[in-house]
């Protein structure tokens, strides 16, 4: 009884503890007098009656008087105990008053021998009862025991200060001395003095005590849990089962035993740091986080087995019973078997039958109670003897630690105080960092943590208990990334680029003379879990690799392959598995985007190259040491990247392009110099035809050329026919990158319907979702992806013929009358070749030179220019006429075996200069011939892009045969209908 009448007392003492150290309470209440006063000086302002505010004002005095001085326990030990009306008179029943004292010193006795010992279990909090007690007992009967009181104050020497709640500590001297100040006088100075310094010196012997005590207990709970799993994972022996119980009892009260004695040690140490407002050192902090991952492991070792602890404890339970039941039998014998009959007798053994009454059943807390008030009655008169008593109490202490046991390890690893000294975190993950190889310990520290939620969501100083849980996820979280995480993608980034980078011999490397910390262990972590979310360090530390790279990867393109060489090193090294970044989408010579072509075509076909039967454009100056070259891969990404629409859109700006150097080509056509000497080719041929055996003169050809050269030349050099040439290949470089761009297109869309199982059966996925009666989003999701599937099927399989549409909108302009003076341009034909192959063996010549400007190897955009213009001109037959190329071929073969027949002739004469002369005539011939051949074989290729098979009239009259068929096919075509054939704006 006086136990628990010690525990309301220590509840009242905790109360006015909370209060006393609550600033943020005191200044609010202050705030509200205040506000108080205010009101009443204008009761009106605030609606308030006036009558009402003084019992209001009284009742606040009251219950600052009852809460806010301290006093909720004076208050209760003040009260008027002796009866007014001539009844009981407690302060002067001396028999009580003895046994009061009696209690008390018994309670103390068995609190002061396990005070402080590894058996201690709640006898501090007894001890604070016990001191409540006390002043209780001074307070009815106005009188001190002097040496029990001087034992009091001598335990403050054992344990200098008590933690009450999770940041309150409580200083038991300073309670007594303050509650009783007339019995403090009894007590000598230097007693009194000798506890206030040893109190001060405690912390200091607590901070050189605490690495020896981690060390201790690091060893005392490690093996506590090796024996744990090891007892737990074996199967019980029935023949052995009373021993296995009583064993596994041991081991879960050794447990409990364990975690007390640890969160004793934490929050007192952290608690007596934050009350006496000292600086605590970082070895004092990672030792106390090394206790509390104790204590956590403690809790998650119960928490892991709980399903077998649970069995065990019902058995040992049971066997705890069967034990205290055959003690208590043994005394019920010995009290019957006594012939002498009272009344004291007859109590003692009902209160022996009432035990083992209530001990038959299940141990609930009421049942432990009332066989605890038995046997205080029940052990009187001698009832056990010495050597049954101390078992039966031992058994009945087991029985009440092991029915509350889950409660207990609960409330004793409970670290909800860490809220209140949060600053240690950084510390900790610190230390963590620098001593990765214990990295699984952050498990148990942000276990710990979580304990503060519960705590938090009783606040109500908020409007939700949310922000305060929000604020401190945040503030957890911040303090994680800043010390941990993001000091670990740093340290991974830069041992990434160091091993990369090694032949730069940035740093010194060797393991033996620089610490290097194996942080791959972090990677090897389980997600830690904190509120709701998991904190996974290795997903976190790939991301960031991942984004890293990536984005320096955008930056500077050419460094992709350090960057993938450091991904796959992060794969071996840490595990890591990273994402292929897919840079470049394009190659690495990848030149100009399509769109950036597009904007400045103009430029781009004066400054490229086209090659026909590789199609790919080569640069063809540069600044550089290499030249930029643009190929289907090229444009097909472009393609990728800005969509299919982008491919009508260069067509269109191509056609502007075309127009306008179209107006210059007429423009030449019709100048009186061009026109006239056309005209006269044009008569001369006719003329001489039939005698030159249909073939166009070589050396008319020749004359042409020289003639234009002499109309003047350009500050460059250049005759107007090599402008025109320009003119010429500018066009087919135009027509050479929309045939590109259409290839681009096919090679897209072919990569995109790649993964598309059989192109020839696509089934209908809107169809599917309807038969399944799935939902609308589905339904639109289904009809969306048939549409894209079909779109693509079709752009796969034919794709648009962009050369025919230049054609069509271009040639009925040039085949009407008023552009009569185009329809010479066959005749200049000739002349523009023998230009060209001038230009071009030029061009190549100056490869083998050191100065290379203006060399080329390929310039195949003259052959479509002219396959081109010849078709819109509708031309082929007229040019074919000339039998230019067989002329050429003629005319150089005969100059080739001239010169040949006039090396046999003088390979008998000595003359050397001779010979070598006829020898670079005869490779300058067979030079120009060879470019002549490649220039026939590249404009016949070309002509096959635009059907130089057909005649402008022939191919109308195949579209008229087909429109026929179409219309009976599907029957007559309504009035009004308009042909839907694509044109370029």
């Amino acid at each position: 009884m006086y136990e628990h009448l010690g525990e309301l007392l220590t509840v009242l003492l905790t109360l006015d503890e909370i209060i006393d150290n609550h600033v943020t309470l005191k200044d609010h209440w202050t705030m509200y007098k205040r506000l108080l006063k205010s009101v009443h000086h204008n009761p009106s302002k605030f609606g308030i009656q006036e009558e009402k505010l003084k019992p209001f004002e009284k009742f606040l005095l009251k219950l600052e008087g009852q809460l806010f001085d301290g006093m909720i326990f004076q208050a209760c030990i003040e009260q008027q105990f002796d009866s007014l009306n001539g009844g009981i008179s407690v302060s002067k029943n001396s028999t009580f008053a003895e046994e009061f004292a009696h209690s008390i010193r018994s309670i103390f006795a068995n609190v002061e021998a396990k005070l402080g010992e590894p058996s201690e279990i709640d006898q501090r909090d007894k001890y604070v009862g016990i001191c409540g007690l006390f002043v209780l007992h001074f307070q009815i009967f106005r009188t001190v025991d002097k040496k029990f009181y001087k034992s009091l104050l001598d335990i403050c020497k054992k344990v200098p200060a008590i933690t009450l709640t999770a940041n309150i500590i409580w200083f038991p001297d300073n309670f007594l001395i303050h509650k009783m100040p007339a019995a403090a006088k009894l007590v000598d100075r230097k007693s009194l003095q000798a506890i206030k310094i040893h109190r001060d010196t405690f912390l200091q012997q607590k901070a050189q005590s605490l690495t020896k005590d981690v060390q201790s207990y690091y060893v005392f709970v490690s093996s506590w849990m090796m024996k744990m799993e090891s007892m737990l994972s074996k199967e019980q022996r029935m023949d052995k089962f009373a021993e296995d119980l009583t064993n596994r009892c041991n081991v879960f009260i050794q447990g409990f035993l364990y975690a007390y004695s640890i969160s004793t040690i934490i929050k007192t140490t952290m608690n007596l740091y934050m009350s006496m407002q000292k600086p605590m050192t970082k070895t004092s902090v990672k030792a106390l986080c090394r206790l509390i991952e104790l204590l956590k492991a403690i809790e998650h070792m119960f928490y892991r087995r709980s399903m077998v602890v649970a069995d065990s404890v019902s058995h040992i339970t049971q066997h705890l019973q069967h034990q205290a039941l055959n003690s208590i039998s043994v005394a019920k014998k010995r009290v019957i078997s006594d012939k002498k009959y009272s009344e004291q007798r007859l109590d003692v053994l009902s209160a022996l039958v009432l035990a083992e009454n209530t001990l038959n059943g299940p141990s609930t807390k009421q049942r432990r109670l009332i066989v605890s008030l038995a046997l205080s009655v029940g052990t009187q008169m001698k009832t056990f003897k010495d050597e049954e008593l101390f078992p039966l109490q031992v058994v009945m202490k087991k029985l009440d630690l092991i029915s509350e046991l889950r409660e207990r390890v609960q409330t004793q690893c409970d670290c909800c105080f860490l809220y209140w000294h949060r600053a240690v975190f950084p510390i900790y993950l610190d230390d963590v960092y620098e001593n990765a190889v214990d990295a699984a310990r952050l498990h148990y520290m942000f276990s710990a943590l979580r304990d503060c939620v519960p705590a938090m969501m009783h606040s109500r100083h908020l409007e939700s208990y949310e922000l305060l849980l929000d604020c401190y996820d945040k503030e957890i979280m911040e303090i994680l990334n800043e010390h941990l995480l993001d000091k670990l993608c740093k340290e991974i980034e830069k041992d990434l680029r160091l091993s990369v980078h090694t032949h730069l011999k940035l740093d010194d490397r060797n393991p033996f003379r620089v610490g290097r910390k194996d942080l791959a262990l972090f990677f090897s972590l389980n997600p830690i879990r904190f509120f709701s979310r998991f904190i996974d360090i290795r997903a976190y530390v790939t991301h960031y690799l991942d984004k890293t790279f990536y984005n320096l990867t955008t930056v500077a393109l050419h460094d992709w392959a350090t960057y993938s060489e450091m991904r796959n090193l992060a794969t071996q090294r840490y595990g890591l598995v990273m994402t292929e970044a897919h840079l470049p989408s394009q190659t690495l010579e990848q030149g100009l985007d399509v769109l950036e072509i597009m904007r400045n075509i103009h430029i781009f076909v004066s400054r490229y190259l086209y090659n026909l039967n590789n199609q790919i454009f080569i640069e063809r100056t540069s600044n550089n040491k290499h030249l930029n070259t643009i190929n289907i891969r090229h444009i097909a990404n472009s393609i990728r990247t800005h969509g299919t629409g982008i491919m009508n859109t260069t067509v269109n700006f191509t056609y502007q392009f075309l127009k306008k150097k179209f107006y210059i080509f007429s423009q030449f056509m019709y100048d009186e110099h061009i026109k006239s000497r056309l005209i006269k080719d044009i008569r001369f041929f006719r003329e001489i035809k039939d005698q030159n055996d249909h073939k166009y003169p070589f050396d008319r050809a020749e004359k042409f050329n020289r003639g234009i050269r002499k109309l003047g030349i350009t500050p460059e050099g250049q005759s107007y026919l090599d402008q025109f040439r320009q003119l010429i290949s500018q066009i087919g470089n135009a027509m050479g990158y929309i045939r590109m761009i259409r290839s681009g297109g096919l090679h897209c869309s072919s990569n995109a319907i790649r993964f598309v199982p059989d192109l020839e059966d696509i089934v209908s996925f809107e169809e599917l979702v309807k038969e399944e009666g799935l939902a609308e989003e589905t339904l639109r999701a289904a009809r969306h992806l048939d549409s894209v599937l079909s779109d693509h099927t079709r752009n796969s399989a034919e794709g648009t013929e962009y050369f025919k549409m230049l054609v069509d909108v271009f040639a009925p302009e040039f085949r009407r009358p008023k552009n009569i003076h185009l329809r010479n341009f066959y005749i200049i034909v000739p002349p523009l070749t023998l230009n060209f192959v001038e230009h071009s063996i030029s061009c190549k010549e100056k490869l083998n030179k050191k100065n290379k400007i203006g060399a080329a190897f390929t310039d195949d955009g003259f052959a479509m220019g002219v396959a081109y213009t010849l078709k819109l001109l509708d031309q082929y037959q007229e040019f074919d006429s000339l039998h230019w190329f067989q002329s050429v071929r003629e005319k150089y073969i005969k100059e080739i075996r001239a010169v040949a027949k006039q090396q046999n002739v003088q390979s008998t004469s000595q003359d050397e200069k001779l010979l070598q002369t006829m020898n670079l005539t005869q490779k300058r011939l067979e030079v120009y011939l060879q470019e002549f051949e490649l220039l026939y074989f590249s404009l016949s290729s070309a002509r096959i892009f635009f059907r130089a098979d057909k005649t402008a009239a022939e191919e109308n009259q195949e579209k008229k045969e087909k429109e026929e068929e179409t219309k009976t096919s599907s029957g007559d075509v309504p009035e009004g209908s308009v042909s839907t054939d694509p044109v370029v704006k």
